[in-house]
């Protein structure tokens, strides 16, 4: 039976199919989810294609409303995760203040801090000490300057805010830009400079050094190796390459799962083609096909089914598996069990 929610998102018979038969076994019965979103749609402004997108979910995702929606990519499971307010411009004291509430009172649950570039360092360390904050998340669209996509690092990063972070002792999430992402000579130079300059700073390269093309992500981890407070989330990820290129370099123990949610909850899949990406999403697909009738799955059951990829391919352990859904993210965090 379908089960639409009140404003039109399904998880439909073949999503629970598709995990039942492929991935039931391989997802242990705790998640930790490093990379996931709780916001309110009001504060995200009216015709951006962020706000098209969550057009069809809830109004305002809450933590128990995360875990009700998780379970349609993760049933049966306890989850508990990062928590990272949605990075977009716009009204970011309200955006934080709502996913600080959410964490509040949840003691295995953590959040970061949304901050823009030109932001005090000072008033950052007074914020993640008042709230009891893990980490940092930047975005590219606080850079100066169009367009935002080949910003550097530093223009929406600054060195002083990375200082925080490693007083702290916290966690910075980064998005990768520019065309090649982890394979961009700046992006890696930047990395570099941070994490030795800053041991005490945990940095997390979300969606795997931004590997939607894997290939930019097989190409430029070999050149981080020996950085030893340096990790990859899985999010959003739908072609294993850059998985398996992650594990190959820093051992399993670098990666984290993550979610991306409400990404995570979008039909579809991101697939390499050339030097860059496509989304081929639900919505603007035309699905039709000479051979048989297409059905797309979930965005986040294709990432559970590339992470299932490169455990096998990497043979991983059962204890293995369960670093990468559970223990890495909370020993890195430092939550005790």
């Amino acid at each position: 039976m379908e089960q639409p929610t009140q404003n039109g998102w399904e998880q439909k018979a073949l999503d629970r199919e598709i995990f039942e038969r492929e991935l039931d076994r391989y997802v242990p019965d705790r998640v930790f989810d490093a990379h996931a979103h709780l916001y309110r749609q009001n504060d995200i402004a009216q015709g951006t294609v962020i706000r098209s997108l969550m057009a069809g979910g809830p109004q305002e995702v809450t933590l128990e409303q995360f875990r009700r929606h998780i379970s349609w990519i993760l049933p049966g499971r306890h989850v508990d995760g990062l928590f990272i307010p949605w990075p977009i411009r716009g009204d970011v004291a309200s955006l934080n203040r709502f996913v600080q509430e959410q964490v509040r009172g949840a003691p295995d649950c953590r959040a970061e801090l949304l901050i823009t570039p030109d932001m005090d360092p000072d008033w950052i360390r007074q914020e993640v000490r008042e709230h009891g904050l893990a980490g940092l998340k930047c975005y590219h669209v606080f850079a100066p300057g169009n367009p935002t996509w080949e910003a550097e690092i530093e223009t929406y990063l600054p060195e002083a805010q990375v200082r925080v972070a490693d007083r702290e002792g916290m966690c910075i999430t980064l998005h990768l830009v520019r065309s090649r992402a982890l394979a961009d000579a700046s992006n890696l130079d930047t990395i570099h400079r941070y994490c030795q300059r800053y041991p005490n700073m945990k940095l997390i390269l979300a969606h795997a050094g931004r590997g939607f093309n894997p290939h930019h992500t097989i190409m430029g981890v070999q050149h981080l190796k020996g950085l030893t407070n340096i990790w990859f989330d899985t999010s959003a990820i739908t072609d294993c390459g850059a998985l398996e290129a992650v594990m190959a370099a820093f051992g399993h123990e670098r990666l984290l799962y993550g979610s991306d949610y409400f990404q995570s909850h979008i039909r579809g899949r991101c697939v390499a083609i050339g030097d860059s990406f496509l989304w081929l999403l639900d919505h603007m697909s035309d699905w039709k096909a000479f051979h048989a009738e297409v059905k797309p799955t979930l965005v986040g059951i294709e990432s559970l089914r590339v992470l299932k990829l490169a455990i096998i391919n990497q043979r991983l352990s059962d204890g293995q598996i369960e670093d990468i859904f559970w223990n890495n993210a909370r020993r890195m965090l430092g939550i005790a069990d």
